[in-house]
């Protein structure tokens, strides 16, 4: 059994009175030296997002070796998988496009097997998670080099994925290869039309991409592609679609492509001309750095968080406000993560401000990779435990709607150590009126923020993470602690209880250093939230 990187958190943790004293005492010295006030508007919402928002991606290179899709029989897997529903699952990648459908045979059973039947047992389950820290290694060495070679799959990854999102409530984006050009270098559709043709007999409900960030086609595999082709190449695709009674109506997003920078932006306008009509939405990706030599800073500098903004809104300006645009695949550090930083509490910083920063910039969904996957910036580990931007990723899920409210936080802590934002509160949890408020602080210091009357005076549930080790240190843990609590499984198929402490009214909220935060003020009456 692979060794639980939380199974000493338990030991220091920090007693839930004394969690719960720090947030809200009136405390003096340094703190008043570290405070903001809040601003904020509860009359109208800014922008409202899909309700798939948080969505989550499994990587292509899963199916690399076909017998590692397996995983997603996992219990343990499909038990994590469901806490993030409703979402997109978007299957795809790099090796997406090395990747060619190659069916053994139709099969002749039909309709959908019960969900309680696929589970993998228990021993292939662990030599799996073994065998797959090697494969790991060899995925890592075709990135370095890269060489991708062409890796055939069957129906059997097709069924596995389709059963494990329909099975986990998500939604599947299935990435097509791209890369199979023909003489004049227009996309070859025929290995597509074949897998169109399986999930039509199968009667499998999934919506489609084609390619993966074609600006680096040149670069991995000697390839050009120009924006106005690859827009005639998704037009191609929905035609195919269109004579389908199964996916003439079926969701088609692209092109994927890089952040915009010299050709891409370039790449993605000759798109827009000639393939925007294709495509439900728009979508590119996003990393903030280079996992290679990525550092404990950039994880906390502000004006790293802030470079989100200003690639979004050169997206946005590329493509017409009437169609939505997406984050179709996104995290910290590109080239895999940037290993002890994008697999520990630290990531959660990037993590919480990209949600709240692409939902108030008007990005419609938000797709982190990878849920389970190759690289550091997992949200479920090698060993199928949950890292600490899961659990962010599943109160996110709980506690924030999809009605984005303006907020603003004046004053110097407020602008350089402190990052907040406010929506609507689930409906789903708390009654019509209700806010959350999440929240970060960057610094070594607890900081006091100044509530506004509307929010002061009711009481408040409060969900506070922190590193299950105080100061600089814990931000390199794996395990995370909510309002004093390691989270942690019950067992398999049981996540833990998630509820928030209750606090009373007060003027003011107290941020503790290094720390996310969710405040949801029930009784604020909010008229855009009612």
């Amino acid at each position: 059994m692979l060794f639980s990187w939380c199974s000493l958190g338990a030991l220091i943790l920090l007693p839930l009175v004394l969690v719960l004293a720090l947030l809200w005492t009136q405390t003096t010295g340094d703190l008043d030296r570290n405070s903001s006030v809040l601003k904020v508007d509860l009359s109208v919402a800014i922008r409202r997002v899909d309700r798939r928002f948080l969505s989550v991606t499994i990587d292509a290179s899963l199916a690399a070796e076909e017998r590692f899709m397996s995983l997603l029989s996992s219990p343990k897997v499909r038990t994590l998988a469901k806490a993030l529903s409703p979402s997109f699952l978007r299957f795809g990648g790099t090796r997406q496009d090395f990747m060619v459908f190659t069916p053994q045979g139709v099969r002749q059973d039909s309709g959908y097997p019960s969900c309680d039947r696929l589970q993998l047992p228990v021993w292939p389950e662990d030599q799996l998670k073994k065998d797959w820290t090697r494969q790991q290694l060899t995925l890592m060495r075709e990135d370095l080099q890269g060489k991708y070679r062409r890796v055939q799959y069957t129906e059997y990854t097709v069924d596995l994925l389709h059963s494990f999102t329909r099975c986990s409530g998500m939604d599947l984006i299935f990435g097509l290869n791209a890369l199979l050009r023909t003489a004049n270098n227009t996309w070859n559709s025929s290995n597509a039309a074949a897998l169109l043709r399986y999930c039509e007999s199968r009667r499998y409900h999934m919506s489609w991409e084609l390619g993966n960030e074609p600006n680096s086609y040149e670069k991995k595999a000697g390839i050009r592609v120009d924006g106005n082709q690859l827009g005639r190449d998704f037009t191609r695709l929905r035609a195919m679609m269109s004579r389908s009674k199964s996916y003439r109506h079926a969701g088609l997003f692209g092109p994927d492509v890089g952040q915009p920078r010299d050709h891409r932006a370039d790449l993605l306008e000759g798109f827009l001309q000639t393939g925007a009509e294709a495509v439900d939405a728009c979508t590119w990706h996003h990393y903030y750095v280079n996992g290679r030599d990525a550092s404990l800073e950039d994880f906390l500098d502000p004006e790293v968080l802030d470079t989100l903004a200003f690639k979004t809104k050169e997206v946005l300006e590329l493509v017409s406000p009437e169609k939505p645009v997406w984050l179709g695949e996104t995290s910290s550090a590109y080239g895999g993560g940037a290993a002890g930083l994008s697999d520990t509490f630290a990531a959660g910083f990037m993590w919480l401000d990209k949600l709240g920063l692409a939902a108030r910039l008007g990005l419609d969904v938000v797709m982190r990779q990878v849920f389970i996957g190759s690289g550091s910036y997992h949200l479920v580990d090698e060993n199928l435990d949950p890292l600490p931007d899961y659990w962010l990723s599943v109160l996110y899920k709980r506690l924030v709607g999809p009605e984005v409210l303006q907020v603003e936080a004046a004053g110097e802590a407020g602008r350089r150590r402190v990052r907040l934002y406010l929506h609507c509160s689930s409906r789903e949890r708390y009654p019509s009126g209700a806010v959350t408020l999440f929240s970060m602080n960057l610094s070594h210091r607890p900081v006091r923020v100044s509530l506004p009357a509307r929010l002061s005076s009711g009481s408040v549930e409060a969900f506070v993470l922190q590193a299950d080790r105080p100061g600089e240190e814990g931000l390199y843990s794996r395990c995370v602690r909510m309002n004093g609590d390691v989270m942690k499984m019950k067992d398999d198929e049981t996540l833990p209880d998630m509820k928030g402490a209750r606090l009373p009214p007060s003027e003011q909220l107290q941020l503790p250093a290094f720390s996310l935060n969710f405040f949801i003020f029930t009784g604020a009456g909010a008229p855009a939230c009612l």
